[in-house]
This record gives structure tokens, C-alpha cells and sequence, in this order.
């Protein structure tokens, strides 16, 4: 039986704490499921809403958008989905469908896109609403807390590496939990991944070492050799520069974020030649199928730091001072 109340950590203010409350738990309507969650991933785009980052940020809001549970109960017209079953729905929670972004393979680039944990509530709480057509099995190799991370630092992060082409010689500015997942993909592929951390991490960089990257130092120092491509996970404009000196002629830099401070002028320079400067924007439902189902094949593996649902501020201050390996997961079931 559906409980009558769900707790859920809410988001009241710009730049205020997330407050915990009591809400009466949410009915599903037409093509949505109503899921009990087990377990929500941490990301910094949650620190950007809760710093007022984002635009058009409607207040109140639930927090996460990498959601992990079961169905509960289905709305009408629901069709290829249970209750019982478990599923995870990620950052891009609804489209219009009909856009040329949308008709094209695009649908990330939508008008009319919306997104959880921002513009549909989230699932930092005991219970969520989700559109069931971007809802998505998940693979039964994992754990909840395992799992979770795989539906936003690994979607993005496995749409950035993609975004690099053929690149042999990969550098990741900022190892987090994006960068712990693609490190494993990278390697499996037979690339070489250089981990650039901020200065003086030493935990970062022992830590991508452990995970099969060829190189790891401070963010102003040099990788062995010029790089093919370079992926920028980091929120921090200045390293745009950074990477762009680190590629060869030829070579792309691509944007992991959906957020990032202004970019700082540079010379010319170092974008003549050919590089090439890309921005990763959201997900699609092909990006999700195609990496949940290469995942468990590597098979990539998750670390997590777990906190308890109530503890949700402290996991992502946490993620703001950089005292994480890996990815932080809240634990609200009993995953």
C-alpha cells in the first residue's frame, strides 16, 4: 500500500539549505509511475541549483536526478512497465517529441525538454512522479547505490567520450564521479586517459591511477605528450584554456557541465590549428539504452560514499570541497 506522506529534501530558497518535509506522497497521472526510491545519486548539477546557477528555477523543488526504485503504481496509458519493477530515471525527464530537435535524434536539445530534480521534482525524497517514457530498466548486475551513479555521471560522461571521436590520448580535467566511469569505458576501449586534478589531490590522482589511467598531475602541470581530445568535467572556465593548450593540432576539448564560470579570454593560438571547442547539453533515451546496456559488459564498477536521505546537505558539501572519491549516493530505500 502507498504510504498517504513521502519525506523529501526540499529546496525552498536560492542559496539556502535543503529543508527536510513531509509531503503528501504524489499520484501518477496519464504516462506517468509513481516510484518508491531506494537510492538517488549526488551531482553537482544540484549544487548549481542550489546555488542559483540555473535559470527559471521554480521554488519549491526536489533535488536528484539520478534515481533509482520501483514502481509503485502506473498512471493510464502506461504501457511496458510493472508495478514491482525496478527503474531509473535520469536528468532529461520529458520532451514535446514533436520538434525538428526531437524528430532529428536531437531530443536533448529540446524547447520543451524538462529535466528532474529542476523542473520535475526529483528524487531526493521517499517517493517520485516520472514521465514512464524516460523511465528505464536497469541492469540487474548492480545494486541500487551502485547504480545510481550510472544514470547521470556515467550518461554524460559516456556522451563527452563519444564526443571525442576516435581519440586515442584523452585528457579529464576534474575526477569525479563522471570521470571514475569513463576512465574504466576509456581503458576497456584500449585509450589512454590523463587525469588532471586540482593541485596538490594526491588522492584524486592515486585514485585514477588505481583505475588504469597512464598519467595523473595537478591541472597546471603537463600531460607526457599532446592529447588527442580532452574532456572538461570541472566547473571551472579557465581550464577551457587549459585544455585547449594540452591538445594536439586537430584535437577537441569538449564541455562536460551544464554549468561553468565564464571562460577567460585566450589567444588565438591555441584554437588555430584546427582544435575545436564542444559542449555536451543533457542526454537522450539512445545514449541511455546504449550505455546501460555496455555497462555491466566492461564491467564498469561504481565507488560510492553513501549518506542516509537526511544527510543530503552534508553529501553535497562534501561534493563542493572535493572530500569525495568517486560518487556520493543518498540511500532512502532499502537499497
Amino acid at each position: 500500500m502507498t504510504p498517504s506522506a513521502c519525506r523529501a529534501m526540499v529546496l525552498e530558497r536560492p542559496g539556502g539549505a535543503l529543508v527536510l518535509r513531509e509531503r503528501p506522497t504524489p499520484r501518477p497521472g496519464a504516462g506517468e509511475v509513481l516510484i518508491e526510491v531506494a537510492a538517488c545519486g549526488v551531482c553537482r548539477t544540484d549544487l548549481h541549483l542550489l546555488h542559483g546557477e540555473l535559470p527559471d528555477i521554480a521554488y519549491p523543488i526536489i533535488p536528484g536526478h539520478q534515481v533509482v526504485g520501483r514502481i509503485v503504481a502506473c498512471g493510464t496509458g502506461v504501457s511496458g512497465f510493472v508495478p514491482g519493477e525496478r527503474v531509473g530515471v535520469p536528468w532529461l525527464g520529458g520532451t514535446c517529441g514533436h520538434c525538428g530537435f526531437c524528430l532529428s535524434g536531437m531530443e536533448n536539445l529540446c524547447d520543451e525538454a524538462q529535466f528532474t530534480g529542476y523542473q520535475r521534482d526529483g528524487g531526493y525524497a521517499t517517493h517520485c512522479i516520472a514521465d514512464a517514457r524516460f523511465a528505464f530498466p536497469l541492469p540487474h548486475d548492480y545494486g541500487d547505490l551502485e547504480v545510481a551513479p550510472l544514470l547521470c555521471a556515467g550518461l554524460i560522461g559516456y556522451r563527452a567520450l563519444r564526443m571525442c571521436g576516435d581519440a586515442r590520448h584523452i585528457g579529464v580535467f576534474g575526477f569525479g564521479a563522471a570521470a571514475h566511469i569513463i576512465t574504466q569505458i576509456a581503458r576497456w576501449q584500449g585509450r589512454s586517459v590523463y587525469a588532471y586534478t586540482r593541485p596538490g589531490d594526491v588522492t584524486a590522482q592515486s585514485f585514477a591511477r588505481s583505475l588504469g589511467a597512464t598519467w595523473a598531475g595537478a591541472c597546471d602541470e603537463a600531460a607526457p605528450l599532446p592529447l588527442d581530445a580532452a574532456i572538461i568535467f570541472a566547473a571551472a572556465g579557465e581550464l577551457v584554456p587549459a585544455a585547449l593548450k594540452a591538445v594536439r593540432r586537430g584535437g577537441r576539448v569538449v564541455c562536460g557541465g551544464i554549468h561553468m564560470s565564464d571562460i577567460p579570454g585566450f589567444p588565438y593560438a591555441l584554437l588555430w590549428g584546427e582544435r575545436s571547442i564542444r559542449s555536451v547539453a543533457n542526454l537522450t533515451r539512445q545514449d541511455a539504452r546504449e550505455f546501460l546496456e555496455l555497462a555491466p559488459r566492461i564491467p564498469v564498477r561504481t565507488r560510492v560514499s553513501v549518506y542516509p536521505l537526511e544527510q543530503a546537505n552534508q553529501a553535497l558539501d562534501d561534493l563542493r570541497e572535493g572530500r569525495l572519491s568517486g560518487a556520493a549516493v543518498l540511500r532512502i530505500g532499502a537499497g
